[in-house]
């Protein structure tokens, strides 16, 4: 699919920024693609993120941003700890999956465990970074979340993947 940027004269109006210029400067933007699991007081739940960024190392920190405090982002918002699983190309399906509500998850056949401390677990994820949330701050209706890093889980590595003009794809091997 290809999107046409908005024309000059929409992306600086006397109003603030044009929100759709705003999109798509962001659709066009590679990002990470990540699973965001938490055990809720109802059960487990889980969202795909684009949104996950390094904050530090001293203590080791990470951001993500959810789009309401509702649903799985409310369950995550909720819990103690999370679990940031940082995904490879093989966890396409499955980030579709968690993209979606009404879907379903953490079915055995996708490989879903439980750590010890109770939180899903992906096993075969690159890296599942273990957190506690340190601070929220809304931003309209999104939530802007850091969290400290307590443990890592390291997994098999696979092929890098990107989220890119609402698609996830696969960047190839590396030379």
């Amino acid at each position: 699919m290809t999107t046409t940027p908005p024309s000059a004269s929409s992306r600086f109006g006397s109003e603030g920024p044009d929100v759709d210029a705003f999109k798509h400067a962001f659709r066009l933007h590679p990002a990470g693609i990540a699973l965001i699991t938490a055990l809720a007081p109802h059960g487990p739940v889980g969202l795909t993120a684009s949104s996950v960024a390094s904050v530090g190392i001293d203590p080791p920190a990470l951001a993500f941003s959810v789009t309401r405090a509702t649903g799985s982002a409310g369950g995550i918002l909720d819990a103690e700890t999370h679990v940031v699983h940082l995904l490879d190309a093989h966890h396409i399906g499955l980030a579709q999956v968690f993209a979606r509500s009404g879907t379903d998850r953490f079915t055995p056949e996708q490989g879903w465990s439980t750590l010890p401390t109770g939180e899903p677990h992906l096993a075969d994820a690159r890296v599942a970074l273990r957190c506690r949330i340190l601070q929220t701050t809304p931003v309209g209706s999104s939530v802007l979340v850091l969290s400290e890093v307590l443990d890592i889980h390291q997994g098999r590595r696979g092929e890098p993947v990107a989220y890119v003009d609402r698609e996830f794809r696969p960047l190839g091997s590396r030379s």
